[in-house]
């Protein structure tokens, strides 16, 4: 009895060790790897303007890629670039080829039950943009929820989910690119298409002749920064750079620059 005493105790003493060495590994945050790198690789999909895009240089630029660059210059690391198709930019995420999504990404139950959001950065919605000849005529998207219509939207997007759930009577237009989508409108293709906000008033305003701009969003979509689950340090962090940086007015400035003025399209144009 007493051997077998013995026996059970150490077994339970390497159990319980083997827990703790787990636990300890499991605690691990990506902050760790990141400091330990020197980098922190940041996901996103460029061509979403203002929030991340490709300059006639060459270079990364927008919203998200200033508060990425901001962000890293802060924490003493390099910025990672790590441009990504739209479609697989969780999976990019979830297998390590970056540490966070930084791309204008909605908060989504169904993005939440694979990744960690920290606190909403910017809140934006669904707007539609418009054929001329129908302006007058749809003046919501419930009008558009009608088969004698199509609707052009970006694949993959809550523009995509919001089509489909609120205007699914109407013939629905997939393509892999906003720029796409929006083309089909502009040349009288589509009768509209539905897309964020903040593209959405940029391409009206550029082609004003072109596309009609009913701009009130028909839905409320938060944005976040998203890490893999399971890392509370990495998530503290970003809510709290979050905080003060809005706090200290840098987020103030940076979002002026690319919402509240164009300036910026000469680089891209």
């Amino acid at each position: 009895m007493k051997k077998f005493l013995k026996s059970a105790a150490t077994a339970v003493t390497l159990v319980g060790a083997s827990v703790a060495y787990t636990s300890a590994s499991a605690n691990e945050s990506v902050l760790d790897n990141i400091l330990d790198r020197g980098a922190m690789k940041v996901c996103f999909d460029a061509g979403y303007m203002p929030f991340e895009m490709k300059s006639k240089s060459g270079d990364f630029i927008g919203f998200d890629i200033d508060l990425a660059k901001m962000m890293t210059k802060d924490m003493g690391v390099d910025f990672t670039p790590v441009n990504t198709a739209w479609d697989g930019i969780i999976p990019a995420l979830l297998t390590d080829k970056c540490d966070v999504i930084m791309g204008g990404m909605t908060i989504t139950p169904q993005r939440n039950l694979k990744v960690n959001f920290a606190d909403p950065y910017v809140v934006i919605g669904q707007t539609i943009l418009l054929n001329p000849k129908l302006e007058g005529k749809v003046k919501s998207y419930k009008d558009l929820n009608n088969g004698n219509y199509t609707v052009a939207t970006k694949l993959g997007t809550t523009g995509e989910a919001a089509v489909k759930r609120l205007i699914g009577k109407a013939n629905i237009s997939l393509f892999e690119t906003q720029a796409d989508a929006v083309l089909e409108v502009a040349n009288g293709k589509a009768d509209a298409f539905v897309y964020d906000l903040p593209f959405n008033a940029l391409y009206a305003s550029q082609n004003p002749n072109q596309i009609s701009h009913i701009e009130v969003p028909f839905t409320y979509e938060p944005l976040g920064w998203a890490i893999r689950k399971g890392d509370p340090d990495f998530l503290n962090f970003l809510n709290n750079y979050l905080r003060q940086i809005k706090g200290d007015g840098r987020y103030e400035r940076v979002y002026n620059k690319w919402f509240k003025s164009d300036a910026w399209l000469k680089q891209v144009q």
